[in-house]
């Protein structure tokens, strides 16, 4: 067993996030973490990480944890090599260790000094002893590790040289991952692996979790990367867990079954409940009648078990969103037209010479690697970025919403009831109830912007893109920062979109 969590507690306040958590995970098996935002999964890798207290229980884990939670701090002068190189200090260290050993040989030798057969047989001995554990633990190879895992993660020599304080929180990450990987740890805590990764990075770490001999233990919102990689879902629900002996398509089959058969169960007890108050009115009566105690006593009896039944709450299924575009119909067939694009960032050509005509209700996905120049291509589009040549052109009886990768807003300082009121002209109470739909209850609706989490803003622009009448949708990697559930409402509300769509996404 590498993991073991038992009866563990933790209390952020007043607020009880988990409540008695159990688990185990054994050698060699990959795991994945669910639940909704908030439900915990995060504190519990730090628990399990030991950078978070806990207020009662136990946690073990048994082995070295490579942890993708935090980014480590490194002194200014680190480059991302000098970084990746951390993960091999053990090795530097004995190479050190036999390069001073070998200067002593050779300094002896040289000088002809006379020395002991026993200490020349001690140098030696431990000589060969430090060669063989460099040779074991991979010294000989440390620069093709580091180069197969920089090729796996597009890491290139450039982004090598530079700063590693210099580099952007994806880019950061990215690092992060390799550097964990070099390390080659028993055990890997991975916290959403897949972000700030296109498709060929993320396939090649599928592939490396699935070679990887050791424990793995991920959350992720990631459908496709869950189904390949893990063989078991914990999934935290009101504190507690809940486990599923399959990868995502298999919990997404029993998470159905399991709800079916509880609503089953309840029915079947909600109908017994009233054959139990039929039979205990008329046993009432009947003692009254015949003014029988004991039969009296009988029903009092049954209206405590009716009570211990009505215990049973009804089994909930979480409350999708149900909502969709409002779109307007085109008066032409152009949406989009391309001729001879250029555009070049400081003597670096990042758009060279494309064409491209989008039509009406076509629906175009715009794949390539990290940097090759998609965002650049969809700023060019929509008229943040000038090209230094050709023509980019939107037809004139479009309507278009453009989502951007990082979602902003103008006036951050205002409350989400404001935002929308000022983005839409609408009342207090049609803002209420737009902003239900996409999950803003109660007394959210009065949070600043300014503190809304990746996820929270991504679903407030699209409550306001939604409301409004476009007939183009223009979306850089819509489904960053989303939890499952609300990539899966994301797609049904763009299938149901009846324009045109181009969209940047690695999912």
């Amino acid at each position: 067993m590498e993991i073991a969590v038992r009866e563990v507690h933790k209390y952020f306040g007043a607020e009880h996030i988990l409540k008695g958590m159990n688990f185990e995970i054994y050698k060699g098996e990959k795991a994945g973490l669910l639940g909704k935002n908030g439900s915990g999964k995060t504190t519990l890798f730090r628990i399990l990480a030991g950078q978070e207290n806990y207020e009662e229980g136990s946690v073990t884990v048994a082995g070295k944890a490579g942890i993708l939670a935090q980014i480590p701090d490194y002194p200014e002068s680190f480059s991302v090599i000098s970084v990746l190189k951390t993960s091999f200090e053990r090795l530097y260290n004995i190479k050190n260790e036999m390069t001073n050993l070998e200067k002593t040989m050779a300094l002896l030798h040289s000088q002809e000094k006379s020395i002991s057969n026993s200490d020349s047989s001690s140098i030696i001995k431990k000589y060969g002893a430090l060669q063989s554990e460099f040779e074991a633990m991979g010294g000989y190879t440390i620069d093709s590790d580091i180069a197969k895992v920089c090729n796996g993660l597009g890491i290139d020599k450039s982004m090598q040289d530079r700063q590693f304080n210099c580099l952007s929180g994806g880019e950061k990450t990215r690092v992060n991952l390799a550097r964990i990987i070099l390390e080659n740890p028993e055990i890997l805590l991975l916290d959403e692996p897949t972000n700030h990764l296109d498709i060929n990075m993320a396939e090649w770490l599928e592939e490396y979790l699935m070679q990887y001999k050791g424990t793995v233990l991920v959350i992720s919102h990631d459908r496709y990367f869950l189904d390949r990689v893990v063989q078991r879902i914990i999934e935290i629900i009101d504190g507690k867990a809940e486990f599923y002996q399959g990868n995502y398509s298999y919990y997404i089959k029993e998470k159905e079954n399991r709800y079916l058969q509880k609503l089953k169960l309840y029915e079947q007890e909600q109908k017994k409940i009233n054959q139990l108050e039929e039979a205990t009115r008329r046993m009432h009566q009947w003692a009254n009648v015949a003014d029988n105690a004991a039969m009296h006593r009988r029903a009092f009896s049954m209206e405590k078990r009716i009570e211990k039944l009505r215990k049973t709450e009804k089994p909930r299924t979480e409350k999708g969103m149900k909502v969709s575009f409002k779109g307007i119909k085109f008066a032409g067939n152009d949406v989009i037209t391309i001729k001879d694009l250029v555009k070049t960032y400081n003597s670096r050509c990042i758009i060279n010479n494309i064409n491209l005509n989008v039509e009406k209700n076509d629906r175009i996905a715009l794949l390539g690697n990290n940097g090759c120049g998609k965002t650049t291509l969809l700023k060019l589009i929509t008229g943040e970025e000038t090209p230094d040549f050709g023509l980019c052109r939107i037809g004139s009886s479009v309507k278009y919403a453009f989502m951007p990768q990082i979602v902003t807003f103008e006036n951050p300082e205002l409350s989400i009831m404001d935002t929308i009121r000022n983005e839409l002209i609408v009342s207090e109470e049609t803002a209420r109830n737009r902003l239900g739909a996409y999950h803003f209850k109660g007394d959210d609706v009065f949070k600043q912007v300014s503190v809304l989490s990746g996820g929270e803003r991504s679903r407030l622009k699209l409550c306001i893109l939604m409301n409004s009448n476009i007939n183009l949708l223009i979306l850089d990697e819509p489904t960053n920062h989303l939890d499952i559930a609300s990539k899966e409402w994301i797609e049904e509300a763009i299938d149901g979109f009846n324009g045109t769509i181009l969209f940047v996404s690695h999912d």
